[in-house]
C-alpha cells in the first residue's frame, strides 16, 4: 500500500466496550501507517466519546448531537475521504491480521470490482450471511412463511447451501466490512439518507451494480461480527427475537417503493397480509398461542409505518 491508501470510516453508537477490541484488531491488520481513521459518534450516551478522545487522539472524530443513523453518519464523512479506497467498518466487527492486506490486494488486481465484502463469522466461528441476493417482496414472503421449499427456483436473500470458499460476484454484501473503491463513491455517491438503519448497503450495491461495477464476496479472510450491538442499545431488538424492528420494516417499505415503484409496494403489502394470515394459521394449528399476538403486532407495525412514511416515500426520522 502506498501513502493514504485506505480511509477507514467508523460510525459508533453506544459501543464503548467494543472500541478497544475493534481498534486493536485493525491495528494488527495494518502492515504500515498508510491508513486514516475517520470516526463519527452518533450521540452516544455511554463513555464512547471519552474512550475515543483519550485512547485514540490521532483519529479524526466528529461528535453528533443527535443520532443520525448509520447511512447519514457515514455520508457526513464524504468530504474527508481522499484515499484510493474507503473501508466502512463496524465497531462490532473484528478483522483478522491478514484482512486489510488481502482485500486491498484483491481490489488492486480486479479493477472491475467496486465493492468487496468478506467471510463473516460469529464469535463461535459460525458462518453468517456474507454473500447475499437482493430482497424482493416474494422472496421475503417465502422466508417469512417457511414456504421456500415449495419454490426451489426462487433465490432467497441468503443462500447458505454452498461452502462459501470461493470468491464470487453477488448482489450485495453486509456493511460491517465494506471496502469501496474511491471511483465508485465519486460516481454513485455513498448512502441514500432516507435509510436510517438497514437496507442502506442493499440500496448502495444496487446502484453500484447499475453503474457497471461488480460487488464481490471474498472468502480468503474472516471478520468476526457480533451484530446488533448499536441497535440493542437503542432498544430496537425485541426480547423475543420474533418481533420485527420498526427501523427494518420502515427501510423495507422505502426500499421496495424506491426500486419497484407503486406496483412493488402494493405487492409487498399484499404479501405481508397473506404471510401474517399463514403464520397465524400455523400458530393456531400447532397451539402456539403466544405467536399470534406477535404476528398481529408485526402486521400493525407495517401498516402504521406505511402511513407514517407517506406511503413509503419518505423517512420518519
Amino acid at each position: 500500500m502506498t501513502h493514504h491508501d485506505v480511509d477507514i470510516l467508523v460510525v459508533n453508537y453506544n459501543t464503548a466496550n467494543l472500541l478497544p477490541e475493534m481498534f486493536a484488531a485493525i491495528a494488527a491488520a495494518v502492515d504500515d501507517k498508510n491508513v486514516r481513521f475517520l470516526v463519527v459518534d452518533n450521540a452516544s450516551t455511554d463513555a464512547s466519546v471519552t474512550v475515543l478522545k483519550e485512547r485514540y487522539p490521532d483519529i479524526y472524530l466528529e461528535v453528533n448531537s443527535t443520532n443520525l443513523g448509520f447511512g447519514r453518519a457515514n455520508n457526513q464523512l464524504l468530504p474527508r475521504i481522499s484515499a484510493k479506497y474507503a473501508l466502512l467498518l463496524n465497531t462490532d466487527a473484528f478483522v483478522s491480521p491478514d484482512t486489510l492486506t488481502k482485500t486491498v490486494a484483491y481490489l488492486d488486481k480486479h479493477p472491475a470490482c467496486g465493492v468487496l465484502g468478506v467471510r463473516l463469522v460469529g464469535r463461535d466461528g459460525t458462518l453468517q450471511p456474507s454473500c447475499r441476493n437482493f430482497p424482493t417482496p416474494f422472496n421475503l414472503f417465502l422466508t417469512k412463511t417457511g414456504l421456500a421449499q415449495l419454490f426451489p427456483a426462487v433465490s432467497l436473500m441468503d443462500d447458505m447451501a454452498w461452502d462459501h470458499a470461493t470468491a464470487r460476484e453477488c448482489d450485495w454484501v453486509p456493511g460491517c466490512y465494506y471496502l469501496i473503491r474511491r471511483e465508485v463513491i465519486d460516481q454513485v455517491g455513498l448512502f441514500d439518507p432516507r435509510f436510517f438503519l438497514y437496507y442502506e448497503e442493499v440500496d448502495h450495491c444496487r446502484r453500484v451494480k447499475a453503474a457497471g461495477w461488480q460487488v464481490v464476496y471474498f472468502p480468503d479472510t474472516e471478520v468476526v461480527h457480533i451484530g446488533g450491538e448499536s441497535a440493542k442499545s437503542a432498544g430496537e431488538l425485541t426480547d423475543s427475537g420474533r418481533q420485527l424492528s420498526a427501523l427494518q420494516v420502515e427501510s423495507e417499505l422505502l426500499y421496495f417503493r424506491k426500486h419497484y415503484g407503486s406496483p412493488g409496494i402494493a405487492l409487498h403489502l399484499l404479501l405481508v397480509v397473506l404471510g401474517d394470515v399463514i403464520l397465524v394459521l400455523k400458530h393456531f394449528v400447532k397451539g402456539r398461542w403466544g405467536g399470534i399476538p406477535v404476528c398481529w403486532k408485526n402486521h400493525a407495525l407495517t401498516w402504521r409505518l406505511f402511513r407514517a412514511t407517506k406511503w413509503a416515500t419518505c423517512a420518519t426520522r
